[in-house]
């Protein structure tokens, strides 16, 4: 196997290829012309009648690198059902055209495919797995996933059915295909009988068409010799996938998308940004370590969250380590559980849906939403269904299993069905019902504080001009008025002060919300001076040591150029 070393920020592309083909969303741009394809590729291999344009254009329904790899994982834990026990998610390094690059590992020990099932995998639209438990369902996923990652994927398999072994490989190349002008998907396959002593060639038509597909994925993969192709199924096992990803895509700027070198234990999505702020906000940017910011630009952070249950006898392996598995749930304070019956269309069976929403601890408190699951694999992280520029539901977060929704094609959100929006409106009230009576145990006043203060504020006035209606009409009682009456102490029950020329109708004029919305603003402001204010005292500090540094370098160069005119004079 291609071992894994070396910085791979920068890639050194072969003379036929530009930058702009090796850019993901921008890699449909090439002009169709008539097919250089070789006249025994006509008939001779196996393909799906679909322009290879469409292989880029499907895979553009992944905007998210992370979520195509979330795709191939999806398989893996599939094969749980048929005994797998990993998933191992790694980069190699592979030899493609006279120059090395990286690519991605995705191994499994699952029951593998045989001829007919990976022939069905690498075409278009097919799937076996319409069940209650797989999460894979539209027959689509290897190609979105593997296409979206790189230009080129080949897959080993090998399968243990009933007295027959086999094991298989297949290359799906769109450099192939764009670059020999194709007009169709051709995807090369060879088959071996693996049942015997050593491995026998599985020939359907003729050997010279098996030939004909072992040469082309020869020239098009990184594998030089079928002695090499038969050396990657060494680690397989004696049943088990292999996917190789490579010609891994790059950004605008000639970078590749994932970033390997940053942390030798994940797999991370560049920031471009990050490259261009200060050393003070870099590392303001590093002090936001809390999975909600994580899981956006590190995939241990991501797939540690991606299922809902914990797996008894499986891992997810990412770079040689086991990805701990994570539920917000687990961690939340003041942790309610809220049971939803969705209404289902008539005829469908009832269920009910718990979830579980509390506050998020030790926040960065404007981080809030709900983990939306269905069938145990994240289809929605951290969504809020608040609105922006509220103080309600900052903190709140909840986790569900939403099997009563579709999620769309790229697992990334769900078809927007009556379902769902009537399961948003559900979340929104769960919010503002967890809101109102929970706030004040993280330091904020509940909905309706300021129109009770208010209620206390005009019953202790109009008490207090009663007693002296009262007092008055009695010429024997000389009534001594003390401080508070007076206004003297400066405050007023509950910390109001009301300005002189507010009169009540003025006071009735502000809405409930409106104060209590006000004074949350105020403290949300205080946190927000306080912050600044600790970032400019360090920004203070490292400017000042950085003064200290340069008044120390320039009496070293004072001293030095002291020397020399010394050594001049004399």
């Amino acid at each position: 196997m291609p071992q894994s070393s070396g910085v791979t920020t920068t890639p050194v592309l072969p003379s036929n290829e530009t930058l702009e083909s090796r850019s993901f969303w921008k890699a449909g741009n090439y002009v169709f012309g008539p097919s250089s394809k070789p006249a025994l590729l006509q008939g001779s291999l196996e393909h799906a009648r679909v322009h290879p344009k469409f292989l880029h254009s499907n895979a553009t329904s992944h905007k998210w690198a992370f979520g195509a790899i979330a795709e191939i994982m999806d398989n893996a834990v599939d094969e749980i059902q048929h005994g797998a026990t990993f998933i191992k998610v790694d980069k190699i390094d592979v030899m493609k055209d006279n120059s090395p690059g990286p690519a991605l590992l995705f191994l499994d020990d699952g029951g593998g495919m045989d001829p007919a099932l990976i022939r069905k995998c690498m075409s278009l639209g097919y799937s076996s797995k319409k069940s209650n438990t797989t999460i894979g369902q539209y027959g689509n996923g290897f190609k979105t996933s593997t296409m979206r990652l790189g230009a080129d994927v080949i897959v080993f398999s090998r399968s243990n059915r009933g007295s027959k072994a086999t094991q298989s490989v297949g290359l799906l190349s769109y450099n192939f295909l764009r670059r020999t002008g194709q007009d169709d998907v051709i995807v090369p396959m060879i088959d071996f009988d693996i049942s015997g002593h050593w491995a026998e060639p599985i020939i359907y038509s003729s050997h010279d068409d098996w030939s004909s597909n072992l040469k082309t994925i020869l020239e098009w993969s990184p594998f030089s010799s079928k002695e090499d192709l038969l050396l990657q199924f060494d680690d397989i096992g004696p049943h088990g996938t292999k996917i190789i990803i490579y010609n891994l895509w790059l950004n605008d700027e000639g970078i590749y998308e994932l970033a390997f070198d940053d942390d030798d234990e994940d797999i991370q999505l560049r920031d471009e940004n990050l490259h261009e702020v200060t050393g003070i906000l870099r590392k303001t940017v590093e002090l936001q370590n809390h999975i909600s910011y994580r899981f956006c630009y590190s995939l241990t952070a991501y797939g540690s969250m991606l299922y809902l249950r914990k797996f008894n006898n499986f891992q997810i392996i990412l770079r040689g380590k086991p990805v701990q598995q994570f539920n917000i749930a687990d961690e939340l304070q003041y942790p309610n559980v809220v049971t939803y019956k969705p209404q289902a269309a008539t005829g469908s069976k009832e269920c009910s849906v718990e979830t579980t929403i509390g506050f998020i601890k030790e926040p960065p408190i404007r981080i809030s939403g709900f983990n939306i699951y269905h069938k145990n694999r994240l289809i929605r992280p951290f969504w809020k269904v608040t609105s922006d520029g509220t103080i309600i539901g900052n903190g709140v977060v909840g986790v569900l299993e939403g099997n009563f929704i579709e999620p769309a094609h790229d697992k990334q959100d769900f078809e927007r069905s009556s379902l769902f929006v009537r399961l948003e409106n559900r979340l929104k009230q769960m919010v503002h019902d967890y809101w109102k009576t929970h706030c004040h145990l993280i330091g904020y006043q509940p909905p309706g504080f300021a129109a009770k203060i208010k209620k206390q504020l005009s019953s202790s006035q109009h008490n207090s001009s009663s007693n002296l209606q009262a007092e008055s009409d009695d010429p024997s009682i000389v009534h001594i008025l003390d401080d508070d009456e007076l206004g003297l102490t400066g405050e007023q029950p509950g910390g109001v002060v009301p300005n002189d020329d507010m009169s009540e109708d003025g006071l009735a004029s502000i809405s409930v919300d409106q104060l209590c919305e006000e004074n949350i603003q105020i403290l949300i402001r205080c946190e927000e001076k306080a912050r600044m204010e600790a970032e400019l005292k360090q920004m203070v500090e490292e400017l000042e040591k950085g003064l200290e540094d340069m008044r120390k370098k320039c009496a070293h160069l004072s001293s030095l150029l002291e020397a020399k005119r010394k050594q001049k004079v004399a």
